[in-house]
């Protein structure tokens, strides 16, 4: 130890009386004083290493802490001090060994111990952290601090039970802590205990209005609840509490998605970028809404972006591979499902998508199909085999059914026009509609199939486990899945069967692959005997056809033949995009160039697809100028565009379903080709049910031959155009009625089956 004379001694009290009393400028001139005298004095290093921290100068304090400790090792404050500073200085290792140095000198310090939590929470290594600060309350039981930094370690150790315990015993000690309020709640919600959260974090931020994380804190629990505009409003506020608080914002571009409101989610995902050019999720959300707006070029290099940052990032390459998929890119599109799958075999999502994408190409046949949906339900499906549990449904043949439908489309979707019809038609004394909501957000739709429900649940924040335990406990006798393997379906829920039968209905025509699937309904003409092998589930055919559709509007009427007036032929498409591929191009320029003059109507969101679109057709011997791309269109508006067409021109391999009926109720007829899979005999059936046969076609020489023909008199054109609406009318495409008594009778017959089973 260094003595010093009385005059530095003297000086050296006065720095420090200087200091207690916050004369800062003083405290540093006496310190500087003696140091510059007694340069390894153990006492003054520490003093003025303790202002340099306060003055923000932890370079400085800690060299001098570490001095002061290496002339005297046994001085465990200074060991403690080089902690703090080291920690300001973002040495994590280097202030974690500091801290474990004073508390090994002095095992009964509570800031040594406190340090060292704080320094290992920071490094990640959460038991240690655990460890210390029970240290620090075996000390000091009701310390406050340590408390709240155990609630933290235990909430990110995956026991937000026991942390939401610690929050508690310490806002006991000192309810002041808007902090610890906020961590309160945020425990509570990570523990399920969401109205709990909601409760807790809404009365923190009625105390602390400013409290930025608590703001943040609240609009995650609002999202949980599916309370999305309170999300959104407190993801703002904490955005504008916090500056720099990138997933403040990441988080309001997500509820502000699910509101709808995409414009203002891309908005605000590029201020997130902004401030963190390295945010991977964030390029991936902005991707989302750019595609949900239509700009699919945009929507493809924020992935790029994305994947560029993170190039085994599993879920921006199974998003790229949706978004090409959209602009028809499908080889390119399973290349990233298949790359998403390489990176994380369990990452179910990709493995759907890769399996609907595949019905898109025309080298995959229904037995490929099938193999992929037998592999995607061998990696998943199976596995939650061991979660099926006995059904106490009674086993009574004649009893009325519950019937459950699981779907994210009970709202404005294609699925409403299919949907309403046989809801509303449903005989309740045979069967009890129960209806599950994987919507995000309701609306005129949604109210409008809520009036044919028994039982309405909106389920939407409850994952896959909760939400069949929920139809479990409602006793659902058939539950019938109307996504498949399409975006945001629950095919992992249906795995663990939360009911005795189960089928796979209207999302398209396929095969889930699944063994927890019973039954898929189809018709006599989708599936000509001998198909049966194509799928997993045993196929139901109903009498005419697996669909009824309501277009729900009579405006506008068809209108006259738009050629009449133009003199030339107008073909349509508007089916999405990716249904349209190189070999459907191909044959559509044959068609342009046997009728001279005749324009093409494509449906397409803007992007490069459209010009490499054009340059083919180009290539093929069409003139760009007669080719017209629209992007989509409000129903009324994309309705109307119909009253330009004359023929419409159906894709392959895969069919259109919704387009074609639209395209036909707009009276304008609709040629297609019959695949060799289910999803290119879609077209097909809807003819039959309408004694139109001779406008499908099973060759490129066949379609090419109707296409013209059909161009070619105006008069037949005329009189299809008068007639189709009625003619569908009067069809069993639109037979409402006959279509639920066809559904039940399926139902009833699967049920008795299952009853069968039971007595045996």
């Amino acid at each position: 130890m260094v003595h010093l004379d009385p005059t530095l001694e003297q000086a050296l009290e006065a720095a420090s009386e200087h200091h207690m009393a916050g004369r800062l400028e003083a405290a540093a001139a006496g310190y500087a004083q003696v140091l510059a005298q007694a340069p390894e004095h153990p006492v003054a290093l520490h003093r003025s290493g303790i202002l340099a921290l306060q003055t923000g100068d932890p370079g400085t304090a800690q060299a001098r802490f570490h001095r002061a400790a290496t002339l005297d090792p046994g001085a465990w404050q200074a060991h403690c001090a080089e902690g703090h500073a080291l920690t300001a200085l973002g040495r994590l290792p280097e202030a974690l060994a500091a801290f474990q140095r004073g508390a090994g000198l002095r095992p009964d310090s509570v800031d040594a111990l406190l340090g060292l939590g704080d320094a290992a929470m920071a490094l990640g290594r959460r038991q240690e952290a655990e460890a210390a600060y029970r240290r620090v309350l075996a000390l000091a039981p009701g310390h406050a601090d340590a408390l709240n930094n155990l609630g933290v370690a235990l909430q990110e150790l995956g026991r937000p039970g026991e942390a939401a315990q610690a929050f508690r015993q310490a806002l006991a000690q000192d309810d002041h802590r808007p902090v610890t309020h906020s961590n309160l709640g945020n425990a509570l919600l990570l523990d399920h205990r969401v109205d709990e959260a909601l409760a807790q974090l809404r009365a923190t931020v009625a105390r602390w209005p400013e409290h930025g994380e608590a703001q943040y804190n609240l609009g995650v629990a609002a999202t949980a609840k599916g309370e999305h505009g309170a999300a959104a409003r407190a993801f703002q506020e904490a955005a504008r509490l916090l500056p720099g608080h990138v997933a403040a914002r990441n988080n309001l571009g997500n509820a502000l998605q699910i509101l709808g409101r995409h414009g203002e989610a891309l908005e605000t995902y590029r201020e997130a970028i902004r401030l963190r050019p390295d945010f991977v999720d964030t390029y991936s959300n902005a991707s989302a809404a750019a595609r949900t707006l239509g700009r699919m070029d945009e929507a493809i290099a924020f992935l790029r972006q994305a994947l560029a940052l993170a190039p085994e990032f599993a879920v921006g390459h199974g998003n790229l591979g949706n978004v090409l998929k959209d602009v028809g890119r499908m080889e390119e599109a399973i290349q990233c499902f298949r790359r998403a799958l390489e990176l994380d075999p369990a990452d179910a999502v990709s493995h759907s998508n890769l399996v609907y994408s595949l019905c898109f190409l025309p080298e995959y046949d229904a037995q490929a199909i099938l193999a992929e949906t037998l592999a995607w339900d061998r990696r998943h499906g199976a596995p939650l085999a061991a979660a099926q549990r006995p059904h106490a449904n009674t086993p009574d043949p004649a009893r009325r059914l519950r019937i459950g439908y699981v779907s994210p489309h009970f709202r404005e979707h294609v699925l409403a026009f299919f949907l309403n019809p046989l809801l509303s038609r449903h005989d309740p004394a045979a069967v009890e509609v129960c209806c599950y909501s994987l919507a995000p957000r309701s609306d005129a739709f949604t109210l409008r199939l809520m009036a044919s429900a028994h039982l309405w649940r909106e389920v939407a924040t409850l994952d896959d486990e909760q939400l069949a335990e929920q139809i479990r406990a409602d006793g659902i006798d058939i539950l019938v899945d109307l996504t498949m393997h399409m975006s945001s379906g629950r095919p992992l829920m249906f795995a663990r069967r939360p009911a005795p039968v189960q089928v796979a209905w209207l999302a398209y025509p396929g095969t889930t692959g699944m063994a927890a699937m019973d039954y898929r309904l189809t018709d006599p003409n989708l599936d000509p005997p001998g198909a049966d092998g194509d799928y997993a589930e045993t196929s139901v055919r109903l009498p005419d056809v697996f669909s009824c559709y309501d277009p729900l509007t009579a405006e506008p009427d068809p209108g006259p033949l738009p050629a009449l007036t133009n003199g030339f032929v107008t073909f349509g498409c508007f089916n999405n995009f990716c249904k349209v591929n190189a070999e459907v191009e191909a044959l559509w320029c044959r068609v342009l160039r046997a009728v001279p003059g005749s324009r093409l109507l494509v449906l397409a969101q803007p992007g490069e697809h459209r010009q490499r679109m054009l340059e083919r057709m180009t290539g093929g011997g069409v003139a760009p100028g007669r080719i017209e791309f629209v992007g989509f269109q409000p129903r009324q508006a994309y309705l109307e565009l119909h009253r330009r067409v004359d023929v419409s021109l159906d894709t392959f391999p895969y069919n259109g379903h919704t387009t074609s009926l639209d395209a036909l109720w707009m009276g304008v007829p609709v040629v297609t080709r019959a695949g060799r899979t289910v999803v290119g005999r879609t077209c097909w059936t809807l003819l039959c049910n309408l004694e139109l046969r001779e406008l499908a076609a099973d060759s490129d020489a066949q379609y090419l031959a109707i296409v013209t023909a059909l161009a070619g008199d105006l008069p037949r054109l005329a009189q299809l155009r008068a007639t189709l609406r009625a003619r569908m009318a009067a069809s069993p495409l639109m037979d409402a009625p006959r279509f639920a008594r066809a559904m039940e009778a399926a139902y009833r017959r699967m049920w008795t089956a299952w009853c069968n089973k039971q007595s045996r």
